[in-house]
């Protein structure tokens, strides 16, 4: 009974994730659906085609960075894994020396019928005026170009010595477990059913979540400070994020 009762969980969550933003217009995020998904304003986006090889025009982290956060004044520590997820690792060290996440809220924190995940990183939710019904459907829009950032799913195999870009495990064939798994504490990119949607929105494993590897990317883990990150409630603020060690290994185009 137990174990059909953690099927039929991990399978509405599953199935969550995928409903979230299939629909025009905003889709609220809700702390009950289970969804890692980043909600998409609309269903519209070109899907790119598969590809081993990573993207250009995207930083990289080349090695390994440490990344220091405080939430209720208290430190948690990720260790953020270049050698298997360049471009995402890449991705989430020059946001967080940009600032970007500095003052956003956690809008998403699912523990029940188990814990799931705490989600966090949309700008919008700096902002007071923004309603609460919208956190959950931004991202990253470069002051560059006015344009919002997005990234390709990266997933590296174990043992393989590139990532699949832009295609999960199953769309891929691919029977390998990921290198970079999602067990408690592991760090990975929030994105809606469109395998290259992801920018800036992340989430905490609150439990290993087997049934995620080889669908969203994960790039790094708590090392410092799992017990601050347990503890997180929605609603409440990452108050700073700083690159304290590797910054160096970061190449931007």
């Amino acid at each position: 009974m137990i174990l059909g009762f953690r099927m039929r969980w991990a399978i509405g969550l599953v199935m969550a994730l995928f409903m979230v933003g299939c629909t025009a217009g905003v889709t609220k995020p809700s702390a009950s659906d289970g969804a890692v998904a980043e909600s998409q304003e609309s269903a519209t986006e070109v899907v790119a085609p598969p590809s081993s090889s990573a993207p250009e025009g995207f930083a990289q982290l080349e090695g390994t960075a440490t990344v220091e956060l405080v939430v209720n004044g208290e430190r948690i520590v990720v260790e953020v894994d270049g050698s298997q997820a360049p471009l995402t690792a890449g991705n989430f060290v020059d946001l967080v020396q940009r600032g970007v996440y500095d003052g956003t809220v956690f809008h998403r924190v699912v523990r029940e019928p188990q814990p799931f995940v705490v989600q966090g990183g949309d700008p919008q939710s700096t902002d007071p005026a923004v309603p609460v019904q919208r956190l959950g459907t931004g991202g990253f829009v470069d002051p560059d170009t006015q344009q919002k950032r997005v990234i390709p799913l990266e997933i590296t195999p174990a043992g393989a010595d590139q990532p699949i870009y832009s295609q999960t495990f199953e769309m891929a064939g691919q029977t390998a477990k990921p290198a970079l798994q999602h067990t408690h504490g592991a760090l990975a990119m929030a994105r809606s059913q469109f395998p290259d949607s992801a920018s800036s929105q992340f989430y905490f494993a609150l439990a290993d979540l087997p049934f995620l590897d080889g669908s969203y990317a994960v790039f790094g883990y708590v090392t410092e400070g799992l017990d601050v990150v347990d503890a997180i409630q929605q609603g409440d603020v990452l108050e700073s994020a700083v690159v304290v060690e590797g910054l160096d290994n970061l190449a931007t185009e």
